[in-house]
């Protein structure tokens, strides 16, 4: 594919940020040589809304097995946030860091408030909700500035809520429904709370949850991927039209743009035609 070596050198760049935001969902895709579909996955891996490299590569795979973030990752071993797949365990292992996402452990509480008005899950929402909107005032500051609101005004929160959480934890049953949520949440703590002492992190991972969604929606328009390649390709388009619009660009005006330059471009200046650093010719 032309674009391989676009995408080749997105990625490149993208395992030079030390922070990235990392998820996956099944897309359906057409088993070679039969009239069925199986499970395949679309994995994405961004920048964060903080950091000055505005990008996410989509990388399209036969199942969801750890060992393809591990082929992505490669020797990466920054900090990454995502959800608690376990796919993910062996590159923390290895040495990467891991980051929880908050907006996952709120839901369990969501989850609980609503299958029973759960007084318990309606308090922890809201002191979650207090530490969301610490993150709201921090969003324009640099990241020192971030790391230190968060330091004289999000830590005591987290303090408080962590202490609430396990005297809540002591007096409900195993097994039960509000037990799983704190669990949830307890199990995970450190990495829930890692965001605190670095102000490049997100409070969440919702930032490639946003730019994964095109896809989800999607698959109710196109159904499936053909094969494996039609959903690597996939895969490879929709990263640049997607790294286009977090830039700024209309997507169609890109893509057409870097197309017929592509052929003639010299290699060495190949990175003019990423798209955050890309200008349309006349």
């Amino acid at each position: 594919m032309r674009l391989q070596p676009l995408i080749d050198a997105l990625r490149d760049l993208l395992l030079s940020e030390p922070v990235l935001h990392a998820d996956e969902t099944p897309v359906p895709m057409l088993a070679p040589g039969k009239k069925k579909t199986h499970r395949a996955y679309l994995w994405a891996y961004a920048t964060t809304p903080y950091a000055g490299l505005k990008a996410v590569v989509y990388d399209f795979s036969e199942s969801r097995g750890g060992q393809h973030a591990r082929d992505f990752l490669g020797d990466w071993r920054g900090k990454l946030i995502c959800d608690d797949y376990s796919g993910y365990k062996q590159s923390f292992a290895n040495g990467v860091t891991e980051i929880g996402c908050m907006a996952h452990a709120r839901r369990k509480f969501v989850d609980l408030h609503v299958a029973g008005k759960s007084q318990i899950a309606k308090q922890a929402i809201e002191l979650i909700g207090q530490l969301y909107q610490v993150e709201r005032e921090a969003q324009t500051l640099t990241a020192e500035e971030r790391q230190r609101l968060r330091e004289t005004r999000a830590r005591p929160i987290a303090d408080a809520l962590h202490r609430w959480m396990l005297a809540h934890r002591e007096k409900v049953p195993n097994g039960s429904a509000t037990a799983k949520a704190l669990d949830y949440s307890l199990k995970r703590w450190v990495a829930l709370t890692r965001y605190l002492d670095d102000g490049g992190l997100t409070i969440d991972n919702n930032r490639v949850e946003n730019l994964i969604r095109p896809w989800t929606l999607g698959r109710s328009n196109w159904l499936f991927a053909g094969s494996l390649r039609s959903g690597q390709r996939a895969a490879t388009i929709m990263s640049l039209i997607q790294c286009a619009k977090l830039n700024g660009h209309e997507p169609y005006a890109y893509l057409k743009d870097v197309l017929e330059r592509l052929p003639t471009h010299k290699a060495s200046q190949l990175s003019e035609l990423l798209p955050h650093n890309w200008q349309h010719t006349d």
